[in-house]
């Protein structure tokens, strides 16, 4: 296992830890891109003709602070460039249906022969084994199986999908990232690397692990909008406003009740707090009250109060809201506006160090870098835009059986 320092500059605390990662869609080039964030030297395997993302690369932000090297795994010589890169590093991505790794050489096996420190991670939705392993799916598919896209929505509605945030990103990178830096302790400690099994499905079941607990209490009801903390409260939700706009409440506590009550104007519903009978009428009060002025001037009424009500901004609104710009919560690099990396550190800071990475473009300074000399027999270069007939997420279905499993890809 390698404890030399990146080439690149060195920002944040994983500064001097290398991270090959295998181009796939979805969870595990964010988990990667999360990596990289935090100062690990990233160097995306990426495949001659691209990933089929259906945006041009430049804008691909998961794959900022990362270095692309393009290599073909179905070629002779694939799997050896790409152990050569694994017995230099300290953890390994890779997001294809289970097997296809091993089929196309670059598998656990063979990595830990050449590195047995390797931290070998593994993003899928399904998981490595069970009986849905080898079927394609979707997040839309993973979150609905574990009970999560159950709860959410109105109960007189399909329930609302979440774009994909809750499996790929927070079941799935999450997850991987969390555990490839805690196989990494244990590696570093021992010398001994390991497989990361990182499962969408168990990610987002793990998730809602406190809501099992009041389900097991009695205190969540099993169906939609009917609990404190999924729309049935009148206090924790959204509202439209005059404009067709909306605010977002969350006055739980008592005194945030009290206040959220007396700025809105109903204040004879103090004692509606805990008496569900009432919770129908309060409903009704608080958006008939919340339709009869804008968003803006709702906002202006909340302003600097603890009554816990936001107005609820798109994402180009967002980067502008006071708060967040002053905390440089979002930062511009390259002409993009895009979230800062997060989270923040006061010794090892970290930022957006290099635009998204083309496919390509860094195998001769990884080469170098990494003394990877074979790496250049054959290296391609790739093309601004890498475009495709689906914007991906985690297992379609595709012609290709060694495609990732995060999308198989032809």
């Amino acid at each position: 296992m390698t404890t030399a320092t990146t080439p690149t500059p060195g920002h944040g605390p994983l500064t001097g830890v290398r991270v090959v990662e295998l181009a796939g869609i979805g969870p595990g080039p964010f988990a990667a891109m999360l990596l990289a964030d935090l100062g690990a030297d990233v160097v995306r395997v990426d495949r001659p003709g691209g990933n089929g993302l259906a945006i041009n690369t430049e804008y691909d932000i998961t794959n900022r602070n990362k270095r692309s090297v393009i290599i073909d795994l179905k070629s002779p010589d694939g799997a050896a460039r790409v152990l050569d890169l694994a017995a230099r590093a300290d953890i390994l991505i890779e997001g294809n249906r289970p097997g296809v790794a091993e089929r196309l050489g670059v598998g656990p096996e063979a990595c830990h022969a050449r590195n047995p420190g390797l931290v070998y991670g593994r993003m899928t939705g399904w998981g490595q084994e069970g009986p849905l392993a080898q079927r394609a799916g979707h997040d839309i598919a993973y979150i609905a199986l574990t009970g999560t896209l159950g709860m959410i929505g109105s109960p007189d509605e399909p329930p609302a999908v979440p774009a994909n945030l809750v499996g790929d990103y927070a079941g799935g990178s999450l997850y991987l990232v969390v555990g490839v830096l805690a196989a990494l302790h244990h590696a570093r400690a021992t010398g001994t690397g390991q497989v990361v099994d990182a499962a969408i499905v168990d990610g987002t079941s793990h998730l809602a692990a406190m809501i099992h607990g009041m389900l097991a209490a009695g205190g969540w009801q099993d169906r939609r909008g009917a609990n404190l903390l999924d729309g049935g409260c009148p206090y924790y939700g959204t509202y439209e406003t005059a404009d067709g706009k909306y605010m977002a409440v969350g006055a739980l506590e008592p005194q945030f009740y009290d206040e959220f009550l007396e700025l809105l104007g109903i204040t004879e519903f103090a004692s509606a707090r805990k008496d569900w009978t009432r919770w129908g009428e309060l409903r009704e009060a608080v958006a008939a009250r919340f339709k009869s002025r804008t968003r803006d001037e709702w906002t202006a009424v909340f302003e600097g109060t603890d009554a816990c009500v936001a107005p609820v901004l798109s994402l180009r609104e967002a980067p502008h809201h006071p708060h967040l710009a002053a905390r440089g919560t979002f930062t511009d690099h390259g002409g993009i506006t895009q979230p800062a990396p997060a989270p923040r550190f006061s010794a090892t800071p970290t930022t957006v160090r290099t635009g998204p990475a083309q496919p390509g473009a860094h195998t001769a300074d990884v080469a170098h870098d990494w003394e990877v000399p074979d790496l250049l027999k054959g290296a391609g270069s790739g093309g601004p835009a890498s475009k495709g007939a689906d914007p991906g997420g985690p297992a379609s279905k595709g012609p290709d059986p060694d495609g990732p499993a995060t999308k198989d890809l032809a």
